[in-house]
């Protein structure tokens, strides 16, 4: 059964490598419903954070916002990743706020919808794309080129209909649009091969708008 495994939140940290100066990427499961909204267009103060009740965002320049409300990350690629570091992951190791089993996330396509549980509805907007604050949180030699070459990048997703979510909600696909650009395809588009990024112009709908921009500027240099 496609599920949540656990929902995690993380409270701000300080740290001296995140540009912003602390960070909130230490996601840790928490028990009980946690509610989930749209948080507001990215901006610096109170507004643009995390779609968690509770969940630090701290640099808004970059993370957070109606585009990236919900991370979500798939176990089963976690415990992949175990396998090649050699040590455990725990759930939100990677500053994912939906840890998932069963569900097709990296490979999930741009405008997907999902409900998760009785009423939460969640839309795929675009994927992570690995940042320094990432690499030194895992502390793992070249981890923004091994975490690139497997383009693996799990999914930010929008709010469409808020509601709660807690470990063990169901996860529908409800709906699905009918290009077939996914999460996976965008990041590589976006990183490692660049002949694709004309064939994400097919998901401009619902793409995140920030990745969208970098998309189109990046055509126009070609």
């Amino acid at each position: 059964m496609s599920r949540i495994l656990s929902v995690n939140v993380g409270a701000s940290m300080v740290t001296d490598y995140s540009d912003a100066g602390s960070t909130g990427i230490d996601k840790r499961p928490v028990d009980g419903p946690v509610r989930v909204e749209a948080p507001g267009e990215r901006a610096f103060g109170e507004v643009g954070g995390s779609g968690l009740a509770g969940d630090a965002i701290s640099d808004r320049r970059f993370h957070g916002g109606n585009a990236q409300a919900v991370y979500a990350y798939a176990r089963e690629e976690l415990d992949g990743w175990e396998r090649e570091l050699g040590r455990p992951l725990s759930n939100g190791m990677f500053g994912e706020n939906l840890t998932t089993s069963g569900v097709v996330v990296s490979d999930a396509l741009i405008g997907e919808r999902w409900r998760v549980g009785d009423g939460l509805v969640l839309e795929v907007t675009s994927c992570r794309i690995p940042c320094r604050t990432f690499a030194e949180w895992l502390d793992e030699r070249g981890w923004v080129k091994r975490f690139t070459q497997a383009a693996l990048p799990g999914a930010y997703l929008r709010v469409i209909t808020p509601g709660e979510v807690c470990g063990g909600d169901a996860v529908e696909v409800v709906s699905r649009p009918a290009h077939d650009v996914t999460v996976s395809v965008l990041f590589r588009a976006m990183t490692t091969e660049p002949a694709l990024l004309r064939r994400t112009l097919a998901a401009s709908g619902t793409l995140n708008p920030d990745h969208l921009d970098a998309v189109l500027r990046r055509l126009t240099r070609t």
